[in-house]
């Protein structure tokens, strides 16, 4: 059996879609497919139904995946294991967060660092989903909610607050009545914030409705509307102004992960204790006290 099969199968039977699992992979769609099928030939079971839309496993691809999700976890451990003993800084350092924070606040205060330490290489990828530390997806990661991981060391770096944000253009063309909200789609209506505009506007129509930050950050710098962003994003940009609300704006914090092991190494200590530097300096910002408010 080629044992590198498991790993397409693992990613078919945790994402549900040959789409999802070859974006997981980085590969075509159809190489997850033919893996999958080796992989049955190999083993003479029968692992996956196919559905018109998506694939369904079989009793056996379950008891498969379970072991397979056993090995994943070893092989993980095993490399855990080497890139912690690896003393050098001279390795590329993995960081993992959300999209907008990481391309827009941390991105420019972090890469200079690899000038400081020739060698060093900072990957930065901005990510919506909670990737797997455990499964080696990158060596830190960055979230927005308290973790629950067990064997995973949480520090929290920041309290993000938020706050109702229009142009400055926009607040003095529009009276407090007459001014439009912009929100996002209805797949994030789960979101703190997103409940939080929801309790100002009432039965308002969002006039705008986005599926990430960056695309709401940009449509309020445009002047199309108000919405709510996170102090720190809209901190810099002096043509944004924040609004008084009636009722009290969310927060929420922000936490570094990673595992004691790969926390040891010296390069990735390095990236932990500037990013904990950036988020210390930053802490005003983060919590929207040099904020203009109309």
């Amino acid at each position: 059996m080629d044992w590198d099969n498991l790993k397409f199968f693992l990613a078919l039977a945790e994402s549900g879609s040959l789409s999802r699992a070859s974006e997981r992979l980085r590969v075509d769609h159809s190489t997850v497919a033919r893996r999958i099928e080796m992989l049955e030939c190999d083993l003479g079971v029968h692992l996956v139904e196919r559905l018109p839309r998506s694939y369904r496993l079989t009793a056996e691809g379950e008891r498969v995946r379970d072991r397979a999700k056993q090995i994943e976890t070893g092989v993980a451990d095993i490399a855990r294991f080497a890139r912690g003993a690896d003393r050098s800084l001279q390795r590329v350092v993995r960081v993992n967060g959300p999209p907008t924070f990481v391309t827009r606040f941390l991105a420019p205060r972090l890469l200079p660092l690899q000038r400081e330490h020739p060698g060093l290489h900072i990957e930065l990828v901005g990510e919506s989903r909670q990737i797997s530390l455990s499964a080696a997806e990158a060596d830190l990661a960055l979230r927005l909610v308290r973790p629950r991981e067990k064997g995973l060391v949480a520090r929290r770096l920041a309290v993000i607050a938020w706050g109702v944000y229009g142009s400055r253009d926009y607040l003095a063309r529009r009276g407090e009545g007459e001014r439009d909200f912009l929100g996002y789609d209805d797949s994030l209506d789960h979101l703190p914030q997103q409940r939080w505009v929801r309790s100002l506007t009432g039965e308002r129509t969002l006039a705008l409705r986005a599926n990430d930050l960056t695309n709401l950050l940009t449509a309020v710098r445009a002047g199309l509307g108000l919405a709510a962003l996170p102090c720190v994003m809209a901190c810099g940009k002096p043509e944004l102004i924040r609004v008084a609300t009636r009722v009290p704006p969310p927060t929420q914090e922000l936490w570094l992960l990673f595992h004691r092991d790969i926390g040891r190494a010296p390069a990735v200590r390095t990236v932990i204790d500037r990013i904990t530097e950036i988020t210390a300096s930053a802490r005003s910002a983060f919590l929207g006290e040099d904020a203009i408010e109309a």
